[in-house]
C-alpha cells in the first residue's frame, strides 16, 4: 500500500504544485491514482488556505476527489485545524459528508474521544503515533486500539543521516501495535529513507506533497503524481 498525502499543512507559498482547492485537490488524488497510490489523505482548506473540519470546506473537498478516484479517502483531524478539543469533536460530529478515514494524532489533547466519535459514525481511524512524543505509550493503553483501521507510524526526524534509526526507535515503542497494521513514513529530508526502510520491512508507507517536496535526487517534485511513481518503484 503506498497512501498520497496531497498537501498537509502547506500553502500556496510552498509552491504551484500544491493542491488546495477541491477541484486541483481532485486532479492530483486522479493522477496519484493513476501513478500508482491505493488511498488518500488530504488536508481541506479554506478559500484562504487554513487546513479546516467544518462541514462546509470538508464535504466539497471529499466530493470532489470521490468525482475522480474510487480508492478510499482520508483526512486530518489535527488540533492545528481546530485546537480546541471540544470544538474539534463538534467539527467531525457535524460531518454530513464522511470520509472513508480520519487520521488521528494521539498525543493530541482530546484524541481519543474524536477516534471514539468517528468510530461511532463508522469512520476508520488512523491512528497516528508522532516520533518523539508520548503517543505510542497512550496508545498502548487506549481501549481503541484493535479497533483502529491501522497506525500511522509518523517519523518526525527530518535528518536523512538519522530518520532510518528514528523510524526503527518507533516502531520499537509500538510493538505489536495492538495488533493492527502499520503505515510507516517520513517527512522533509527523512522521507525517502523512510520509504525505503517500509519497503524492507513490508510495511504500507505514503508519499506526497505533505511529506516532501523533492524527489530522491533532490529534485523538486513536480506532483504528487512524480513523488508515487518513484515511491512505488522504491518501495516495491
Amino acid at each position: 500500500m503506498v497512501q498520497v498525502c496531497l498537501n498537509g499543512r502547506r500553502s500556496a507559498a510552498d509552491g504551484a504544485a500544491i493542491p488546495m482547492s477541491p477541484r486541483d485537490l481532485a486532479r492530483s488524488a486522479a493522477e496519484a491514482v493513476a501513478a500508482g497510490a491505493t488511498s488518500v489523505h488530504v488536508h481541506p482548506k479554506t478559500p484562504c488556505g487554513h487546513d479546516s473540519l467544518s462541514p462546509r470546506v470538508i464535504a466539497p473537498a471529499l466530493e470532489a476527489i470521490r468525482a475522480r478516484v474510487r480508492v478510499p479517502v482520508g483526512v486530518t483531524t489535527g488540533a492545528w485545524a481546530e485546537p480546541d478539543p471540544a470544538a474539534r469533536l463538534g467539527r467531525v460530529r457535524g460531518w454530513s459528508v464522511r470520509p472513508d478515514f480520519a487520521s488521528v494524532n494521539w498525543h493530541e489533547p482530546g484524541a481519543e474521544e474524536v477516534a471514539r466519535q468517528l468510530l461511532g459514525m463508522g469512520v476508520g481511524v488512523e491512528a497516528g503515533i508522532f516520533s518523539g512524543t508520548d503517543g505510542a505509550a497512550r496508545f498502548a493503553a487506549s481501549p481503541l486500539g484493535p479497533r483502529v483501521l491501522r497506525v500511522l507510524a509518523e517519523v518526525t526526524d527530518p535528518d536523512p543521516a538519522t530518520a532510518e534509526a528514528s523510524a526503527r526507535a518507533l516502531l520499537a515503542e509500538l510493538g505489536l501495535a495492538a495488533g493492527r497494521p502499520v503505515l510507516l513514513h517520513g517527512e522533509e529530508g527523512g522521507t525517502w529513507p523512510v520509504l525505503r526502510l517500509a519497503g524492507r520491512l513490508g510495511l504500507a508507507t505514503r508519499i506526497g506533497l505533505e511529506d516532501t517536496l523533492l524527489l530522491p535526487d533532490g529534485e523538486r517534485a513536480l506532483s504528487n503524481a512524480q513523488l508515487v511513481a518513484e515511491a512505488v518503484t522504491r518501495h516495491g
